[in-house]
């Protein structure tokens, strides 16, 4: 009896130090990022990776694992309270189709784009859905239901990397283009919002022009989280009915996990009922510092050298995948 608790203290106290060091590096993260404007996301999944040695180390790896996994769920889980269908109604027919079609394609391009270049699916469908919907945070959700292999949590961290250092640099240059092609504020939050990864970084950008520009910019960005909902629904069905397991000899993964059926639950009371705001505001802090927490684990779990050798086609695809976004809602806009 005595042995048998002594062996839970101790898987307790590993989790606990896993979970904690993403904790402390998620909150230097967030420093850095209030104080010096650095995006906090990069930063968590940057300092994650100097001390990757703790994800290799017994003491940590067991609550690392859980903070990339379990918590990593229970914040996109809560994302579902920043949606409601009624986003869809204030931006008009027209607009709505546009953007689900560019969500669509543009994980199609991500699909076809990593067959040509010899990638596996599971790849170009991470790239995609982060470029296509909301950046690191699609790409946060989307590899948790995606199923398991060697490079998932490579291919994450590099993801993330790719998604958040375009989208800061788009951040910059979007806006001085905008204005530059004469876009009038309405058509600057389209293209703004329908091509910026990160809702951060599409909020800088749009209220950088103009208030009505930052307006539109910031409904556009929001329908395209929205489409997270039925992408990853659709996602985890066909996964789910295709057998594919998360690992070799798992079992078969379940038609809806249960973090996708929470997210659509929340997403559908927050369409139905008027929640509280302040139980929004802090439904999406804690969603914030659980994103933040995981990013920061998967970082642990990353090295340097795997990570360089995802190569020059990965690169490729993401600013491919980028570049298609942005010419098509520059056609559409012109």
């Amino acid at each position: 009896m005595q042995a048998s608790l002594r062996s839970v203290s101790t898987s307790v106290s590993r989790l606990f130090r896993g979970v904690f060091v993403a904790l402390l590096i998620a909150g230097a993260a967030t420093f850095l990022s209030d104080h010096y404007g650095a995006p906090a996301m990069l930063m968590a999944l940057l300092l994650g990776i100097a001390l990757n040695f703790l994800g290799e180390e017994s003491q940590c790896a067991p609550g690392i694992a859980f903070a990339s996994r379990i918590i990593l769920r229970f914040g996109v889980a809560l994302l579902g309270l920043r949606i409601s269908w009624q986003m869809l109604a204030g931006l008009g027919a027209s607009s709505v189709l546009w953007i689900m079609a560019a969500v669509a394609t543009t994980i199609a391009v991500g699909l076809l784009g990593a067959r040509l270049l010899g990638r596996d699916w599971r790849f170009g469908m991470l790239t995609g859905g982060s470029v296509a919907i909301c950046g690191a945070s699609a790409a946060m959700a989307i590899s948790a239901i995606l199923p398991r292999s060697e490079q998932s949590d490579t291919d994450l961290s590099f993801t993330v990397m790719a998604v958040t250092l375009l989208s800061t640099v788009a951040m910059v240059i979007y806006p001085i283009f905008t204005d530059a092609a004469g876009m009038s504020p309405a058509d600057a939050g389209l293209f703004l919002g329908a091509t910026i990864h990160d809702v951060a970084q599409v909020v800088g950008a749009g209220y950088t022009v103009s208030d009505e520009t930052g307006d539109v910019a910031t409904a556009v960005k929001l329908l395209r989280v929205a489409c997270l909902a039925p992408v990853i629904l659709l996602l985890g069905l066909a996964i789910g009915r295709s057998g594919q397991a998360a690992a070799p000899g798992a079992r078969r993964p379940p038609l809806l996990p249960f973090f996708v059926l929470a997210f659509l639950l929340l997403t559908t009371l927050n369409s139905l009922v008027e929640v509280p705001p302040v139980l929004v505001q802090s439904a999406g802090e804690l969603s914030k510092w659980m994103l933040l927490t995981a990013v920061a684990a998967v970082g642990m779990k990353t090295s340097l050298r795997r990570l360089a050798q995802v190569g020059g086609p990965a690169v490729i695809l993401v600013i491919a995948e980028t570049a298609y976004l942005g010419i098509g809602f520059f056609l559409i806009t012109a």
